[in-house]
């Protein structure tokens, strides 16, 4: 492929992977609005297109903290079986609709026993979900695949109860684990016991780490607690002086080691300036491993097809670059590796190569 523009159209029709994005932050508006009005929960907005605008505009505040706090809302119509059921099987129609082809969806079960489920309850309902939407995208003509990762929330004194529902569930859907939540103030090092669990049972796992907290943050992931993957990531850029990386990004190139990165999802939280200065862009050039994710559907307002044209628009990306990303996902999903290697051979390289084939170029 010598192109190195495409427009919206053709990203759109690309095969996409993503593996950082999280169920509860990539709702359809109309169904938190439909769902909130069934349990009595009040919401800001009862309009989809306001709600959906209320959720952008209150994530913009430049603070992970104050992020985090919209998802009071989507998580209050997650409380049942019906709420859950319908938005796992939504989210992977909304995934196969975008293009994705591969998908790892992330959760904290934790979050969802208001309405009297279990843990175990939680964990089997979202994966029956996802399957019925995994069903009908292969119905329709849009296969995609998705993982599940549990998460623990850091700052709670659950992990290690959501890390033993990783192990338990390993078979059934869930292909690995996160811990989520309030960086700053709550290091990954707190949780080691449950990530040395982790070790012992063969699960891999990813940490949400550098976002609003910087390299002891992605160290202790990394060197204290075994991440095979670090959530977001950016401030590595910290350990990096006039293009040369010090001992920690070194590490993090050199062992190819993913930084799942989310751009405008960075910009809310302020851990980024602006789509053409994020560091995705650098850091590819530099050789390290970057994928690139959406994080929140719905609280960043945003889908892989953007994210993608954002970066060719903003940062001068060429198809190669996107097509380097996409299949950098897919070497580390947590997957068994004849299952990545048939999804990049069979799915993603032949994919684009249709796309641009049959596309006009610019």
């Amino acid at each position: 492929m010598t192109a190195t523009r495409v427009d919206a159209d053709v990203i759109r029709r690309l095969p996409k992977a993503v593996l950082h994005d999280h169920l509860d932050g990539g709702l359809r508006p109309a169904t938190v609005v439909e769902l909130a009005e069934a349990v009595g929960h009040t919401l800001p907005a009862t309009d989809p297109d306001e709600l959906a605008a209320w959720f952008y505009e209150a994530a913009n505040s430049g603070d992970l903290v104050r992020y985090i706090a919209t998802f009071e809302h989507t998580l209050a119509v997650m409380q049942t079986r019906e709420g859950l059921l319908r938005t796992a099987e939504e989210y992977v129609l909304d995934l196969a609709a975008d293009g994705v082809v591969y998908g790892e969806v992330r959760y904290a079960p934790e979050l969802m026993l208001r309405g009297g489920l279990s843990l175990a309850e939680v964990v089997e309902t979202v994966q029956e979900g996802l399957a019925a939407g995994m069903a009908k995208a292969a119905a329709a003509g849009t296969p995609v695949r998705v993982g599940t990762l549990l998460c623990g929330m850091r700052m709670f004194d659950r992990v290690r109860e959501a890390a033993d529902l990783a192990v338990a569930y390993r078979d059934a859907g869930v292909v690995g684990f996160d811990i989520a939540g309030a960086e700053d103030g709550f290091p990954p090092a707190d949780h080691l016991a449950a990530f040395e669990h982790l070790r012992r049972e063969c699960v891999p796992f990813t940490i949400h780490a550098g976002e609003a907290h910087g390299l002891p943050s992605i160290h202790q992931a990394l060197q204290v607690c075994g991440a095979q993957r670090i959530g977001h990531g950016v401030r590595i850029t910290d350990d990096i002086v006039d293009g040369k990386p010090g001992r920690l990004a070194s590490w993090v190139r050199d062992r190819r080691i993913a930084l799942e990165m989310c751009p405008t999802s960075n910009l809310q939280t302020g851990a980024a300036a602006s789509i053409a200065e994020h560091p995705i862009t650098a850091l590819k050039d530099l050789g390290f491993r970057v994928t690139l994710n959406t994080d929140n559907r719905l609280v960043s307002g945003t889908t892989m097809t953007r994210e993608m044209s954002l970066l060719v628009e903003r940062a001068g990306w060429t198809v190669e670059d996107l097509r380097t990303v996409t299949v950098n996902a897919l070497k580390s999903a947590f997957l068994p590796f004849d299952e990545r290697r048939a999804l990049i051979e069979d799915v993603v390289l032949p994919g684009y190569e249709a796309v641009l084939c049959s596309s006009p170029l610019r």
